[in-house]
């Protein structure tokens, strides 16, 4: 059975979901979580796992390790581990809420609407250093048109302390 959620019209005046009151189903968040933890392979190497997935908000974490080091005297994390945990997160925030738009179809059909998602544009703010035994991240999507999604992240400190954001494009079609 598939969950039914409110639409309401866009700008076009066509109907879609209303994100805050889409439920996922298992079957759709599992495979979600399978094509980012498991097929898009530079995730595993960043260690990149999906922690919580709604409509509105994806969360994911990266537990520091020595491979992702980058400046060897303060055991901070590399630059480029933080922009693309952080490019990562957008992505599947756009996919997040791509399914949600599409709540009328089966989840293993949403689930092949990504495969023209990129990013187009990415900008990062590295706000204090990347020294934590773990890091959380965090995306939403800002807007989702027909053609390009804006999406907003945050990489924090175990601690939750703000280290660096995030602002994206991506091709959604």
């Amino acid at each position: 059975m598939t969950p039914r959620s409110p639409k309401h019209p866009d700008s076009h005046g066509s109907t879609h979901n209303d994100p805050a009151s889409v439920v996922f189903e298992p079957e759709f968040v599992d495979g979600l979580r399978n094509i980012f933890d498991n097929l898009v392979v530079f995730n595993r190497f960043l260690g990149l796992k999906i922690t919580n997935i709604t409509p509105e908000r994806v969360s994911g974490r990266i537990v520091m390790r020595p491979e992702l080091v980058g400046h060897y005297g303060y055991n901070r994390a590399h630059g480029g581990v933080i922009s693309a945990g952080l490019d990562s997160m957008g992505g599947v925030a756009v996919m997040a809420a791509i399914g949600a738009r599409h709540m009328d179809e089966p989840p293993a059909q949403r689930l092949t609407r990504f495969g023209k998602l990129g990013t187009i544009d990415l900008r990062v703010d590295y706000l204090r250093q990347g020294i934590s035994e773990h890091f959380d991240l965090h995306a939403q999507v800002m807007r989702l048109g027909s053609r390009v999604a804006s999406t907003r992240m945050e990489f924090c400190a175990a601690d939750g302390k703000l280290l660096a954001t995030g602002a994206a494009a991506y091709m959604v079609s």
